[in-house]
């Protein structure tokens, strides 16, 4: 089966960045190994170099920079929150965010469901605010449709078929008995944008401290 060309780049990537192993990097991906050792099999997993004084400066300094970056992006989120929340539909995709986003890394903002609605929500704010690329994948079980799956998420988020990526659920040879499934998979709407991260996390925070600050909890 042929995967799509970001899929191999997230499994380099994972290689490189993350030095994970081949059986892991397989296991995060939902892939075979044996494909995953062909597409990294000339990264090896390495000691990396001690880095000299002067390497060692450079990069306290450039954690630095992106640190205060990262700062500032976190400030202006919570600077322009109010503003923001009196826009229909902001607040239920910040909700939505703190129920079901991606939080594990500082770098991504991402958000999976099943739900036609949820992801057309979640698409048209994350394109709006994401300074790069947003990114769609559907995860499918074996019997069902690639090419429908396709169609379908392709006409909700406006994008070309072609542009929505596949990523086959791992457990997909395990699930002979179900009686349930995600009739149109499960979407995941994704954007590698750090300072985009920053303004969320503000947001997030932002409207939390409402509810905790709301009539309704006696604070």
């Amino acid at each position: 089966m042929a995967y799509p060309a970001y899929v191999r780049e997230k499994a380099r990537e994972l290689r490189v960045e993350r030095r994970l192993s081949i059986v892991e990097i397989a296991e995060r991906l939902g892939l075979p190994k044996t494909t995953i050792f062909y597409w990294v099999r000339d990264i090896p997993l390495q000691r990396p170099r001690r880095a000299n004084p002067g390497q060692r400066r450079g990069n306290r300094g450039m954690r630095r920079k992106y640190r205060e970056l990262r700062e500032a992006a976190y400030a202006e989120g919570a600077l322009e929150f109010r503003e923001l929340a009196a826009m229909p539909t902001f607040t239920d995709f910040v909700c939505l965010y703190i129920a079901e986003g991606y939080k594990r890394q500082r770098n991504t903002v991402a958000l999976a469901n099943s739900d036609p609605k949820v992801v057309a929500l979640a698409a048209r704010w994350i394109r709006r605010y994401s300074r790069n690329p947003v990114r769609f994948f559907v995860q499918y079980h074996a019997d069902q449709n690639v090419e429908q799956l396709r169609r379908f998420w392709g006409e909700v988020v406006g994008v070309e078929p072609s542009e929505v990526g596949l990523q086959r659920k791992s457990n997909s040879n395990q699930l002979r008995k179900r009686t349930w499934r995600s009739q149109h998979g499960v979407l995941t709407v994704r954007a590698c944008d750090t300072l985009f991260r920053a303004r969320l996390q503000a947001w997030m925070d932002c409207l939390q401290e409402t509810w905790l600050h709301s009539p309704d909890t006696g604070a």
